[in-house]
């Protein structure tokens, strides 16, 4: 019997990264995609991955991408939708092209991936797609609202999404990290930002002083892990909280109500 196989987006870094090196090291056949293959090496060395070009944001590369692998191991398992970043800062100071760079990435991207592979699951009667979402996407904090929304879309899409495929033998989960230990804070994060206006200033610093200290952040290895359980365990669940912040957090939300647990990150977010 052939190996599973697993199709990775956002493959290069953190989650996405080390997951393919979990499931490889399980035995499974992974599909690492990435914008820009030429400078991985890592993964290169590993005998049951192989790389391909994929940028979310371009549909012709998807689809190439999707030919490829289908015609190279005949079959997709599980596709990962892990690829995304996030825009923090006052949504004020947003412009056009970075919120609608935001939703490229984080939802149409996601929703491209799932479109193209979807045909290859109905026909086969089988198929998991697992979508990285967050603890961003159970709750919110201030100056994240961009990327809280398209987290939020992810949940939401998610949930639907698995109705209606789940009577074609077709799974759809989501998995919800909190803060892990990654390049998110470089590379993955972009802040907006205003020259001339001030008035966001106080309450922005205020607010990375006190989630930094209230961060917990996870290795991504704790996330692979996870990740995996959902891929494996055959089951009906839908959501996977990962990591000791994300279980914190979205089990205080439930406990405490909307309103009571609103009332907290308002006190938290602002108190010096």
């Amino acid at each position: 019997m052939a190996n599973n196989v697993i199709v990775i987006t956002g493959a290069s870094s953190g989650i996405g990264k080390e997951t393919a090196k979990y499931f490889a090291e399980k035995g499974w056949t992974v599909a690492a995609t990435m914008r820009t293959p030429d400078k991985e090496t890592e993964l290169t060395e590993i005998e049951n991955v192989k790389i391909y070009p994929l940028d979310v944001t371009d549909f012709e590369s998807i689809e190439s991408a999707k030919n490829a692998i289908i015609n190279d191991f005949g079959k997709v398992d599980v596709v990962l939708n892990n690829a995304g970043y996030g825009l923090m800062g006052a949504f004020e100071f947003a412009s056009y092209e970075q919120i609608k760079h935001q939703y490229d990435v984080n939802v149409f991207g996601l929703f491209a991936v799932t479109k193209a592979f979807l045909p290859h699951f109905r026909e086969n009667k089988k198929g998991l797609f697992i979508n990285i979402s967050s603890v961003a996407g159970k709750m919110a904090f201030p100056y994240m609202s961009m990327y809280h929304s398209t987290k939020w879309a992810v949940e939401g899409f998610t949930e639907s999404l698995g109705f209606e495929l789940g009577r074609l033998g077709i799974k759809a989960k989501l998995v919800e990290p909190g803060g892990v230990a990654t390049d998110f804070s470089g590379r993955s994060l972009v802040i907006t930002a205003s020259e001339t206006v001030e008035d966001y200033n106080e309450g922005f610093d205020t607010f990375q002083q006190a989630i930094r200290s209230m961060m917990i952040e996870s290795e991504p290895i704790v996330i692979a892990k996870v990740i995996y359980e959902a891929a494996t365990d055959g089951k009906d669940q839908v959501r996977y909280i990962a990591g000791e912040d994300a279980v914190q957090a979205i089990g205080a939300r439930a406990q405490m109500g909307d309103e009571a647990y609103i009332q907290m990150v308002k006190e938290r977010s602002f108190s010096k």
